[in-house]
C-alpha cells in the first residue's frame, strides 16, 4: 500500500462526511465548525494528511473537555478541489458554524466575500498573501478580516527563497544575473506568489525568465523539463502540490536539467522524497512547523497522543502536513477558549481571540507549532521561514519511517529567513 493510501485508510475511518451537526454529540451542548476538505481530488496527496491532523485535533480538544466544556461538532466535506462543490457546502454549513477549517487557495478566495458578510472565522490551507490584509487598501484591494492561516503566506516563503537563492549563487561565485523561472499550473494557487516573487527577485538582481506551465496531475512533463534546460534557468520555483512535482522531478532527471528547484509548503515532503526518489535530492523548500515526527522537540510528546486518535498503535508515521494541520486546530481552538471567556463563542470573539497574543504557540506544542501573531490590520502570522533540504541517497523502497531512520531519506535545515513587516508586501 502506497504512503498516500495508508493515509487514505486512517482519514476516512474517522472523518465525519456529514453536514448534520450534533447528531453524535446528542444532548450536549456544542460548538459547531465546518472542515472542507480534499480528500479525492489533484491535491489529495497533501491533503489527506493535514485533515487527519485537524480532524485528530479536534478529537484530542473534546476527549480534554473541548471548549469550556462545550464539545465541538465538527461536518467534515470533501469537496475535491472542486469550488463549486465548496461553494455548496459553504452554504449548507454558513447558517450553524462559528469558524470552518478549509483548504484551497480557488475556493478560500471565492468565498472570503461571504465568510465576511456572515462573520465566520475562517482558517485556510491556503497561505495565499491575498488573504492577509483584514483593513482593504493594499496591492490585493480586497479586506479579508475573517481569514487567518498558520504559516507564512506563499509570496513571503518564495520572497525567503529567492534571497536565499541570491546567497547560494554568490556562495557559488556565479557569474552574470542568475535566472529565476516561476513553474507551475495556471491556477489561482500556484499563481498567488508569482508576481510578488518575480517582483523581488527582478529587485534583487535575478534575470526572471517567462514561466513554464505544468498542470496540477501528474503526467509526462519531459517537454516542460526540456523547455527548463534550454532556457538556462538556474534557480526554478514549483508552485504545484507534490503529486504533479514528483511527475516534473523525475522528468527533469531524465532530461539531464541542472537546475536548484525551489518548492513550496505543499511541493515537496517526505511522502514525494520517497516517490520521486533521487530526483528530489536537493530540492529547497519551507518548512511551517518548527519540527517534523522523528525531531525531539518537547510538543512532539503531544502530538504523539492526538496521533493515537486514528492511530492507536502509536506506530504510523505523521508526515509535516499532519503536523500543521495539528496547529492550525489548536489555534483555533485557543482563540476559541478566549472567545468562551470574553463574551461567548461566535465568528466575531474568534476573530478578536486570534490577535489576544503575542507570539503564539498553543500550549502543550512548543518546538512544533512556530511562534506566531496575528493583528486586527496585519495577518501575516509568520515572517520567520525555515528552508530544508530535501536529501535522498539510493533506494526509497521501503516506508517513510525506515527511510528517515537509515538516512536514506532526510530533511535538512539549511536557513532561516526573516522578512521585514513591509507595508507594501501586505495582501501581495
Amino acid at each position: 500500500m502506497s504512503f498516500r493510501n495508508k493515509t487514505l485508510g486512517v482519514a476516512l475511518a474517522s472523518a465525519t462526511l456529514s453536514l448534520t451537526f450534533g447528531a453524535s454529540l446528542a444532548g450536549a451542548q456544542t460548538v459547531a465548525i465546518g472542515h472542507l476538505t480534499d480528500l479525492s481530488g489533484p491535491t489529495a496527496e497533501v491533503g489527506i494528511p493535514y485533515s487527519q491532523g485537524i480532524t485528530d485535533a479536534i478529537a484530542y480538544v473534546n476527549a480534554k473537555g473541548g471548549i469550556g466544556g462545550r464539545k465541538v461538532d465538527m461536518a467534515t466535506v470533501d469537496y475535491s478541489y472542486q469550488v463549486p462543490r465548496a461553494m455548496a457546502a459553504y452554504k449548507s454549513m454558513s447558517t450553524n458554524v462559528v469558524s470552518i477549517q478549509g483548504w484551497g487557495t480557488a475556493d478560500t478566495e471565492a468565498l472570503s466575500g461571504l465568510v465576511t458578510k456572515d462573520k465566520i472565522a475562517y482558517f485556510s490551507a491556503s497561505y495565499a498573501a491575498q488573504l492577509t490584509d483584514p483593513v482593504g487598501g493594499s496591492k490585493s484591494d480586497k479586506a479579508t478580516p475573517f481569514n487567518f492561516f498558520y504559516g507564512p503566506s506563499y509570496s513571503d516563503a518564495a520572497r525567503a527563497m529567492v534571497q536565499w537563492a541570491l546567497d547560494d549563487w554568490k556562495k557559488k561565485s556565479g557569474q552574470g544575473k542568475p535566472k529565476y523561472v516561476h513553474m507551475g499550473a495556471n491556477h489561482p494557487y500556484p499563481n498567488s506568489p508569482k508576481a510578488a516573487a518575480e517582483e523581488y527577485a527582478t529587485e534583487v538582481g535575478f534575470e526572471v525568465l517567462a514561466a513554464i506551465q505544468f498542470p496540477l496531475t501528474p503526467g509526462d512533463y519531459t517537454a516542460q523539463c526540456l523547455t527548463l534546460k534550454q532556457s538556462g534557468a538556474n534557480y526554478a520555483y514549483l508552485g504545484n502540490t507534490s503529486s504533479s512535482n514528483i511527475s516534473l522531478l523525475k522528468a527533469c532527471q531524465t532530461a539531464g536539467v541542472q537546475v536548484q528547484f525551489l518548492g513550496n509548503v505543499w511541493g515537496m515532503d517526505e511522502g514525494a522524497m520517497k516517490a520521486a526518489g533521487t530526483a528530489a535530492n536537493g530540492v529547497v523548500f519551507p518548512l511551517r512547523t518548527g519540527a517534523i515526527w522523528t525531531d525531539k522537540v518537547p510538543g512532539l510528546a503531544m502530538m504523539r497522543e492526538i496521533s493515537k486518535v486514528s492511530d492507536p498503535t502509536g506506530k504510523t508515521y505523521r508526515p509535516i502536513h499532519y503536523l500543521a494541520g495539528v496547529c492550525t486546530a489548536l489555534y483555533m481552538k485557543e482563540a476559541m477558549d478566549w472567545a468562551g471567556a470574553n463574551g461567548g463563542i461566535s465568528g466575531e470573539s474568534i476573530k478578536a481571540g486570534m490577535y489576544a497574543r503575542q507570539n503564539w504557540v498553543p500550549k502543550g506544542a512548543e518546538g512544533v507549532c512556530k511562534p506566531s501573531q496575528w493583528s486586527a490590520t496585519d495577518h501575516r502570522g509568520m515572517l520567520q521561514i525555515d528552508l530544508y533540504r530535501a536529501q535522498v541517497k539510493g533506494s526509497t523502497e521501503a516506508p517513510v519511517a525506515d527511510l528517515l531512520a537509515n538516512g536514506s531519506i532526510a530533511m535538512t535545515r539549511i536557513a532561516t529567513i526573516d522578512l521585514p513587516r513591509k507595508k507594501e508586501w501586505l495582501g501581495w
